[in-house]
């Protein structure tokens, strides 16, 4: 077992924060990603030339697992449904410089200053070899700012530790429509768990993680060479497509507030697919494909699940 650590807040228990031994990759209770859980809830962003697509009903979707047309039980596209979001914040060294922590607590209370009263958030924190949960999900807000003006940047980078986690923390979120910013500047110097296999783990969770980017840069930039100029937004950017999620480069207070609109508009015009999982068959990865024919839209949708086969297929499929 690799040595991680989960610094959980006792709040839910009425105890005080310790830390506590992290499972090894294949044991974490990946929020809906294991057969035990039963039902895979699908995030789904529908976009058009002109913006988000609203007004979709269910039967203008069509699901698709390892290529065969499944039918899901539920749906919902309410606009005003709440939300269940987790803030993972890098409180390394490195985020000390160039006004970064000051742009986190910014796009955090932008965050709080748009919620419902039904939505809820979670807030951890990472540096050196430790993530914490300084606020369990909740509701109230003041708890959250008041966490806020405690951040403080010291230690290494254990970014690819911290992702791994984020299925535990996002698991006791209570809401279909669920998301996780990530907010870093992707320097990682001190993971136990390489990129490939924290982006696995987080795979197995029905979250998409949108992740802004301080000062990282484009994955799409090359060197002369031909290579990737910026190797932490690359992986960065990774993480978010595997997850359905975005990735924002921020070099200044433009691209913060373009991203942050953009983020909150994904997450209030998702549409949430549901199906369950009691098909039989050996627990393993499915491909999930997500479809909405004869429209000129872009869909993005979580990319599988690990698990038993979906309980029914369509009829002739």
């Amino acid at each position: 077992m690799r040595p991680r650590s989960l610094a959980l807040l006792g709040a839910l228990l009425g105890a005080s924060v310790l830390p506590i031994e992290a499972q090894a990759p294949e044991e974490i209770p990946a929020f809906g990603g294991e057969v035990s859980v039963g039902l895979v809830l699908v995030p789904v962003v529908v976009r058009s030339g002109d913006g988000y697509v609203r007004g979709l009903d269910a039967g203008d979707f069509r699901l698709l697992v390892d290529g065969q047309a499944t039918r899901f039980e539920s749906f919902e596209r309410r606009d005003d449904a709440p939300i269940s979001v987790v803030f993972l914040q890098d409180l390394s060294g490195s985020m000390e410089a160039s006004g970064k922590l000051e742009a986190s607590r910014e796009a955090v209370r932008h965050f709080l200053d748009q919620a419902t009263l039904a939505d809820e958030f979670a807030l951890a924190t990472f540096a050196g070899p430790t993530t914490t949960v300084e606020v369990p999900f909740t509701g109230d807000l003041g708890a959250l700012r008041e966490s806020l003006a405690t951040w403080r940047a010291y230690g290494k980078t254990a970014l690819h530790d911290a992702v791994s986690l984020l299925p535990e923390i996002s698991g006791s979120g209570s809401h279909a429509k669920r998301a996780a910013l990530l907010i870093t500047d992707g320097a990682d110097n001190a993971s136990t768990i390489p990129p490939a296999e924290a982006r696995e783990i987080v795979r197995r969770a029905q979250v998409p993680v949108y992740v802004l980017g301080l000062g990282s840069g484009s994955p799409y930039e090359l060197s002369r060479e031909g290579a990737k100029a910026n190797r932490y937004a690359d992986l960065l950017n990774l993480l978010a497509l595997y997850t359905a999620g975005r990735y924002f480069p921020v070099e200044g207070p433009d691209d913060l507030k373009e991203a942050l609109v953009a983020i909150a508009e994904d997450l209030r015009h998702q549409y949430v697919l549901g199906f369950s999982t009691d098909g039989g068959g050996r627990p393993r990865h499915h491909r999930i494909q997500v479809e909405v024919p004869d429209r000129p839209v872009k869909v993005l949708a979580r990319q599988g699940y690990h698990g038993n086969l979906p309980s029914a297929r369509r009829a002739g499929s």
